[in-house]
């Protein structure tokens, strides 16, 4: 059955088209050497103080970690949280971790580096903290009251985002886990209940025509606009390169749920084209 969600919600793209975003859709802002090392980073500096989060913005209770290294120091987000169906969930720290290594191999550059790490004497994820970036709903508070026109560019990346989404069925993306960069870039966090294996994610996509996100009066959030080369990688996506990207982050069974979503997501795109053309569709 169709999840009704809020309008305020689910104006992502109202409320950012009003900032008027100008950049890439295919967001390649980080190429492989600087990931790699980034990367590096997280897996070996120092940890120097940490911060355990709470409250209701901070569900799973990460540590948000002070690391250096040389004369470099970020923080990073460590998530331990491992959650089966009796707990509550799933939600699973490892997927954090599948969730990045799949937008890389989508080249989408939109979940920030995640790494797997030791801290307190347990492995969870350890993700880049963000700097200089703002969430959708502070962006939002900010700017949705004064719409200043559309921003066919940010429009684009949200239906990026969807399709992303709706390949990982992830149904828990809200104006907390979309962030914005300084450069307007869209940055995507929070993977931890995705890749989902049971009904009705293993049949039916979280977006698009029949998806099961809607609109407050039940209209669907398709995904009209996509890139060529994404749609390509999507079209090459095969259960062994999903599993040289990943390693044992993902069981064999979300890797065949993965690629049922997949074939949907395929489906959905070649129906649009069939509907409206190649050239509106895909750029």
């Amino acid at each position: 059955m169709p999840v009704r969600i809020t309008l305020r919600v689910l104006i992502v793209f109202l409320a950012l088209a009003a900032a008027n975003l100008a950049a890439s859709v295919m967001q390649i802002g980080s190429v492989d050497a600087e990931r790699a090392t980034w990367e590096e980073f997280l897996r070996t500096a120092r940890i120097t103080d940490s911060v355990q989060l709470v409250g209701p913005e901070a569900v799973t209770s990460p540590w948000k970690l002070t690391l250096s290294k040389g004369d470099v120091t970020r923080f990073g987000l460590w998530k331990n949280i491992d959650l089966d169906i009796e707990q509550g969930g799933p939600d699973c720290w490892r997927l954090e971790i599948a969730a990045y290594r799949l937008d890389v191999l989508l080249g989408l550059d939109m979940v920030p580096p995640t790494v797997e790490r030791a801290f307190q004497g347990g492995w969870g994820s350890l993700q880049l903290w963000m700097d200089g970036t703002e969430s959708l709903k502070v962006r939002m508070a900010r700017e949705a009251a004064n719409p200043s026109g559309g921003s066919t560019d940010w429009e684009r990346k949200g239906y990026l985002e969807r399709a992303f989404d709706s390949l990982i069925a992830n149904d828990d993306r809200n104006v907390n886990n979309i962030l914005i960069g300084a450069d307007d870039r869209m940055i995507l966090i929070d993977h931890s209940r995705t890749f989902r294996t049971a009904k009705p994610f293993d049949k039916t996509l979280v977006y698009g025509s029949s998806g099961l996100m809607r609109t407050a009066d039940g209209a669907p959030l398709p995904f009209l606009k996509l890139p060529r080369a994404f749609v390509g990688k999507l079209r090459a996506l095969e259960a062994k390169s999903v599993r040289d990207a990943v390693k044992s982050r993902l069981t064999g069974r979300e890797i065949q749920a993965l690629l049922a979503r997949r074939d949907l997501v395929l489906k959905e795109i070649d129906s649009l084209i069939r509907e409206r053309g190649e050239a509106e569709v895909l750029y």
